[in-house]
């Protein structure tokens, strides 16, 4: 099953959520929720997995959970389809 990891930049208490094309090297991402909690980490995965068009437990945060700049784990997409479906 092919698998992948994406850097994503997020940009929490944005006033509306998704995916906001690339910043550098990474996906950004903007999240309605604060920082707070792990509620915009919730959020994030939520967005992905929604995005992406995979179940929740086939995103997971591998790196940067309590920073803006983070990996994710994708499980069941190359990298080549995962930027496809997020219209990159």
């Amino acid at each position: 099953m092919p698998s992948c990891e994406l850097a994503i930049r997020v940009v929490p208490r944005a006033s509306r959520a998704g995916i906001a094309g690339v910043r550098g090297e990474a996906v950004l991402v903007r999240l309605g929720a604060a920082p707070v909690d792990g509620a915009a980490n919730a959020e994030l995965v939520d967005t992905l997995a929604r995005a992406l068009d995979l179940p929740r437990r086939a995103v997971t945060i591998t790196a940067g959970a309590r920073s803006r700049t983070k990996r994710v784990h994708l499980e069941g997409v190359s990298r080549d389809e995962a930027l496809r479906r997020l219209g990159l």
